[in-house]
């Protein structure tokens, strides 16, 4: 059972990226008074640039960097702020782990002044290359703490660790979100991960890179369908701060994706392979029955449709 609750304030961090530009629409939209906290290191303007002339009694843009404390109110603050693709958090792995952790730290102690709710936007990453498929809330995971990956990996796992003791020891009301795969409008050109780099090789005329045999499997979640169930864990009762894994089942493998791609594209793109990256997951699929049973929720968009919407916003991006 859901409760819902009235707030005034949501802050969002990361609220300038992919995923929190969508949140802080969808917030404004709901009648909530947002602050977008966002240091535009990943995140972009551009993606908030449509709100310049929104009330400014409901919604502020606030430039800062939260593994610096933040001191403003909030009624429910939403974590989103963290590098998610491999190349950015691998860019710098140091700042990558340091951020997850400060980062958390400092929302979960404005959520205690304010005494807010928090939700913590963690990831399908905390399973590493998995041993059970699909992937229940239940299970703990195969990470290397000492791959390539692990900064990502072990940061997200962390802010977990930090979430449920907070909860233990100040009684805080947290909420955990496993985000899996995720694609839509508003991606970056240059993000990194697999369908923004597919489309984006085959809106330019390239060879489509597939690493590995490209028959790990993926499950892509529209970033409409994420948002709304993001906002339904939200509501949920304090009682209840268990991590809830938030994706779309649909399970295809890469060379499906590539294909998908290039015949909705069209053009002269081949694919071509590459050897596959360190402590690559060969698998990945939620396993969302607790989605369904406790938020009432499951994803609506398939991922021809979803393709679609995110080809469009791609071919413009790249022309402009």
């Amino acid at each position: 059972m859901v409760r819902y609750f009235n707030y005034t304030r949501s802050v969002v961090t990361g609220g300038a990226g992919f995923l929190g530009s969508h949140l802080v629409d969808h917030l404004l939209s709901q009648g909530h008074d947002v602050v977008c906290v966002d240091n535009l290191l990943t995140g972009s303007k551009n993606n908030i640039r449509h709100l310049a002339n929104h009330n400014r009694l409901a919604f502020e843009f606030l430039r800062h960097d939260v593994t610096q404390p933040l001191d403003i109110q909030a009624d429910e603050i939403y974590n989103l702020a963290c590098p998610a693709s491999p190349p950015q958090y691998q860019h710098n792995p140091v700042r990558t782990l340091k951020t997850s952790i400060l980062r958390a730290l400092n929302v979960l102690d404005l959520a205690r002044i304010s005494n807010a709710r928090v939700l913590q936007a963690s990831t399908s990453e905390v399973y590493g290359d998995p041993s059970i498929h699909p992937q229940p809330e239940s299970y703990w995971g195969n990470v290397n703490p000492i791959g390539i990956r692990s900064c990502y990996d072990e940061g997200k796992r962390a802010a977990e660790t930090l979430f449920m003791d907070y909860r233990r020891q100040f009684g805080l009301d947290t909420k955990l979100v496993r985000i899996f795969n995720t694609y839509g409008p508003r991606m970056n050109v240059n993000d990194g991960r697999v369908i923004s780099n597919f489309i984006v090789q085959a809106l330019r005329g390239e060879d489509i890179t597939i690493y590995g045999d490209g028959l790990q499997t993926r499950s892509f979640c529209y970033v409409s369908d994420l948002i709304e169930v993001i906002y339904l864990a939200m509501q949920t009762e304090p009682e209840f701060g268990d991590p809830i894994n938030i994706g779309n089942p649909n399970e295809f493998t890469m060379i499906e994706l590539a294909e998908k791609v290039i015949s909705k594209i069209g053009g002269k793109s081949k694919t071509v392979f590459m050897s596959l990256p360190q402590d690559d997951p060969k698998q990945r699929q939620p396993d969302i029955s607790l989605a369904k049973s406790k938020l009432n929720w499951e994803p609506k968009v398939n991922l021809d449709d979803g393709l679609d919407e995110t080809i469009h916003y791609f071919r413009k991006a790249i022309s402009n």
